[in-house]
């Protein structure tokens, strides 16, 4: 897929306090950072979306399932994993169920308790994917980072301790 000529994040600056000061650096800080998110998490959502078909919550929701015991989870825990509210992971799991990447399953213990489970056409669709997110990944970051030198010693910094 070409890339597109690397557009710097906008510099979300918090609006000056009452008193016409600056914003803290904190809150300056937090802004890049949430713009930064914003603006890679835009690109993995399409390419993702125009290579595999997959929205970005449906192929994390796939990972996760491919990492988990039996390749199953509650509901709630895939909840937790993805960060979603439990209405939005119920609708997830249906549209992944639709595409038989998934299938419900009950609890044998608690009647209650749903499970989602990875079908091999999930793990299948999550393998052809994985490239493209960890390539697209890397890209966007780095361009963010040249865009920013500012924030080039962050990304480094991260990707040095947590990489």
């Amino acid at each position: 897929m070409p890339t597109r000529p690397s557009q710097a994040a906008p510099d979300p600056v918090p609006a000056p306090v009452a008193d016409g000061a600056p914003a803290p650096a904190d809150a300056r800080m937090w802004g890049r950072i949430t713009a930064l998110h914003a603006q890679v998490e835009g690109r993995l959502a399409t390419a993702l979306q125009r290579r595999h078909g997959l929205g970005l919550s449906e192929y994390r929701a796939l990972g996760l399932l491919s990492e988990a015991a039996k390749s199953e989870l509650r509901m709630q825990d895939l909840a937790t994993g993805l960060g979603l509210n439990q209405s939005s992971v119920t609708r997830l799991v249906a549209r992944l169920n639709a595409a038989d990447f998934t299938y419900r399953d009950l609890c044998p213990d608690d009647k209650r308790g749903v499970y989602t489970v990875l079908t091999d056409a999930g793990r299948d669709r999550h393998r052809a994917a994985r490239s493209t997110y960890e390539e697209t990944l890397t890209a966007a970051l780095d361009e963010a980072a040249g865009a920013a030198p500012d924030l080039a010693p962050l990304l480094d910094t991260a990707r040095r301790s947590l990489g």
